[in-house]
């Protein structure tokens, strides 16, 4: 493991895995640790152990670099631009003789490694899953982001809420503080204007993108009101996206959660990488 000062001053662990072409993961690596957070995200169909999974997945065929960067951001907010996060994620891979790597994350880790493939040409394949190429909801996002911010702010001062009932947004209480919530409308904010759709011809590394079918979330209206899809601008947008130069993966009948899982996304991921990173 090695511990990486980041431009902010701030540092973050990174552990690399294997060997091969270099991989950059930003995903917990290490095993799941029992206890009520674990249980929770098993509750709402996650996997406490996925970066974990995934890095030993990957390891045999890739030098994975792996570090949590979401974790980093909770523990160490930030102004969250995408040029700040990509500057993190050059100085990670700077940080262990990474000069050219292939890249992947999910959800709004997608998004951002679209913005790293815009502005280096380090980036020798793409990884997007679960967050459209084309068609983003970045303004749905942002929509979701401040109501979150709201929340939050309005817990300072709240008492403690009730049972939360898994998959129900309205049991749901904002365990961020204020400054945690503030970097994530900072990031759509500044993507308000971004041009996905120009922006393609800008990429030119091979680059692959899936979701499930109906990776659709409606939130509740203390939460914005808002309906988030990811699932329907790359299902109804595929022929587009792939004469754009995407591969894509639809995953029948799974949600976001369920379509980010190891046993999912490895059969997915692992031979699209081989053969983009070893050509």
């Amino acid at each position: 493991m090695a511990v990486v000062t980041l431009p902010s001053g701030s540092s973050i662990e990174v552990e690399v895995h294997g060997e091969g072409p270099n991989l950059l993961l930003p995903v917990n690596p290490k095993p799941a640790e029992e206890g009520p957070a674990a249980q929770a995200m098993r509750d709402w169909g996650g996997d406490p152990a996925l970066g974990h999974s995934l890095v030993t997945g990957l390891r045999a065929d890739f030098r994975v670099v792996a570090f949590d960067y979401e974790a980093h951001v909770i523990a160490n907010p930030k102004t969250l631009t995408p040029d700040v996060v990509v500057r993190d994620l050059l100085t990670v891979a700077d940080a262990v003789d990474a000069d050219v790597f292939g890249y992947y994350g999910y959800s709004w880790l997608a998004l951002i490694g679209m913005q790293l493939a815009l502005r280096t040409s380090r980036c020798a394949a793409l990884v997007m899953g679960g967050y459209p190429p084309v068609g983003g909801p970045y303004e749905e996002m942002l929509s979701v982001t401040r109501a979150t911010h709201r929340l939050a702010v309005e817990a300072l001062d709240s008492p403690p809420a009730g049972p939360v009932t898994p998959g129900d947004w309205d049991t749901v209480s904002v365990s961020l503080s204020p400054s945690q919530a503030q970097q994530f409308v900072t990031l759509y904010e500044e993507l308000q204007h971004f041009d996905d759709l120009a922006a393609q011809q800008e990429l030119s590394c091979p680059r692959l993108c899936f979701a499930g079918s109906v990776d659709v979330v409606e939130y509740a209206p203390r939460w914005g009101d808002v309906r988030v899809d990811i699932a329907g601008p790359i299902v109804e947008r595929r022929a587009e996206l792939e004469k754009l130069g995407w591969e894509v993966r639809v995953l029948d009948g799974l949600d976001h959660m369920q379509a980010m899982q190891a046993d999912q996304v490895l059969p997915i991921i692992r031979p699209w990488l081989t053969a983009s990173l070893k050509s």
